[in-house]
């Protein structure tokens, strides 16, 4: 009998989290470039999705010309936003009035996503997925690094921190998005895939303290389904930081 490999669990549940929470037949995807979004916008259009990839950043970013780089190779449709240094104090100072928090990643990831729903919104798309639930649950952080020091326990523990403040962070976000009409959903933070992604052994994810990369099972797994290379391998870079948003946040405060 075919015994399932780990890499075979984690597919098979990514794809059946995509096809619980996506109904229109034209959806977007936050898009950096990076590997998390990458393998979710292949596995998408895997599946027979019209697909279009969505950035924002300021001109000139990580984000913004990675992104192009690696859409070009996919060859999907790509739509770029770019945030303007004229408007973005006002924007920022609205969202944080919106969202009543100081909490600055909150704010920052808010900020983005208000960027991201305006220009689906352009692009008449009504659901933007993201690769959100990932790094929290295949230790994509740093601190995990710091976490494995002290044994799985330590790093279980982080992960149940990290989930609980991104799914509350989500909602926020889609506070701020459904004013234009248009839903952000997460397929990597819903239950089921929580659950199959906590089974997954921990040393398929980091391998220890010194671990730049981790999150190797995802990684894999973009190669087995030919995300391009430079994507996959590609060492994490937060939406907040590749867009620049932080960075302009910062000045103004």
């Amino acid at each position: 009998m075919f015994k399932m490999t780990s890499l075979d669990k984690l597919h098979q549940a990514m794809i059946r989290s995509i096809k619980e929470v996506v109904g229109d037949k034209k959806i977007g995807i936050a898009f950096s470039g990076g590997v998390d979004s990458s393998l979710l916008a292949k596995l998408c259009v895997d599946l027979g999705y019209k697909t279009a990839l969505l950035t924002t950043g300021f001109a000139n970013s990580h984000d913004v010309v990675f992104s192009r780089k690696v859409a070009k190779i996919f060859g999907y449709e790509h739509k770029i936003r770019k945030i303007s240094l004229k408007t973005f104090p006002r924007i920022a100072s609205d969202i944080k009035k919106t969202i009543k928090t100081n909490n600055i990643s909150w704010n920052e990831n808010c900020i983005a996503f208000h960027y991201v729903a305006r220009l689906a919104k352009k692009c008449k798309i009504k659901k933007v997925l993201t690769a959100n639930g990932i790094d929290e649950l295949f230790c994509g952080y740093n601190a995990y690094r710091d976490a494995i020091k002290y044994g799985e326990n330590s790093v279980k523990k982080l992960m149940e921190a990290k989930l609980e403040n991104e799914i509350k962070m989500m909602k926020t976000v889609n506070d701020v998005t459904s004013k234009f009409g248009i839903q952000i959903i997460h397929p990597f933070l819903s239950k089921d895939f929580i659950d199959l992604a906590k089974s997954i052994p921990v040393r398929e994810k980091i391998h220890g303290p010194d671990d730049m990369i981790r999150k190797h099972i995802i990684r894999e797994l973009a190669l087995k389904i030919d995300v391009p290379e430079m994507s996959s391998i590609k060492r994490k870079k937060a939406l907040q930081y590749g867009s620049l948003i932080h960075k302009f946040l910062i000045k103004l405060r």
